[in-house]
């Protein structure tokens, strides 16, 4: 049995954590929200779980290193200081970090990777995806670990091969670039798709979230997964050891 703190516990996803935690039999050491104390949190619980934001990020990462203890990072929005940021905490506990934790998108991009790699840049990649209305962000944070699923199998630099926001005259699609499309409304808790368009055939890898349940299930399946490992950076693909 585990003792997770979770950090974020008043939005919708710490609710679902501490339901996640309570069903797979460890303990829930407690949460925090924004002005919490997160270095307490960290002292009473064997791994830390961080849905909050983005500006929390750095103490988040201080705590842990401070209590010794590990960190799974699922919250969107990052920008590249904040991946610094982590790659420093790396060096001194075991960190996870991802733009999604459910077990089926992990596989899903191990897919992605595999079909980027063996059908090559004469196949038109898009990634589509649709979340419901009050999410602040495009494109989510799975889109992109999609995009570099799919960057990694075709070993390019996403940076420079994405395209996005399409709208008026665009000209002509380049070829090998990764497109992103991003649908907002109603309730829709997370719907990606991956088309790899060739001429006259299309093949599409899709994953349909039906409820927050499954992100919660996999942080505390990934959380309880680093216990114990060494300091480094880690990926929800290292817990099903793809």
């Amino acid at each position: 049995m585990a003792r997770i703190g979770i950090i974020g516990s008043d939005g919708r996803m710490g609710h679902a954590l501490t339901r996640a935690i309570a069903d797979a039999g460890h303990e829930h050491a407690g949460g925090i929200d924004k002005g919490g104390d997160v270095a307490n949190l960290a002292d009473r619980s064997d791994a830390l779980v961080d849905f909050s934001a983005p500006a929390a990020l750095a103490g988040n990462l201080h705590a842990a290193i401070g209590a010794g203890i590990p960190i799974l990072i699922g919250t969107t929005g990052l920008e590249e200081r904040h991946h610094e940021t982590i790659e420093a905490a790396a060096r001194a506990v075991p960190v996870l970090q991802t733009g999604n934790t459910s077990l089926g998108v992990t596989l899903l991009a191990h897919l992605v990777q595999e079909a980027a790699r063996r059908l090559g840049d004469d196949w038109d990649i898009e990634i589509l995806e649709m979340h419901h209305r009050m999410k602040v962000d495009a494109p989510s944070g799975t889109a992109k670990l999609l995009g570099e699923a799919a960057a990694r199998g075709r070993e390019i630099d996403l940076a420079e091969k994405t395209e996005s926001g399409r709208r008026g005259l665009t000209g002509a699609r380049e070829k090998g670039a990764i497109g992103f499309a991003a649908l907002r409304g109603g309730t829709v808790a997370g719907e990606h798709s991956v088309i790899f368009a060739g001429d006259e055939e299309r093949i599409t890898l899709a994953h349909s979230a039906e409820n927050r349940m499954i992100f919660a299930r996999g942080a505390v399946r990934g959380a309880q997964w680093l216990i114990g490992k060494q300091p480094g950076r880690y990926r929800m693909e290292d817990v099903l050891e793809l």
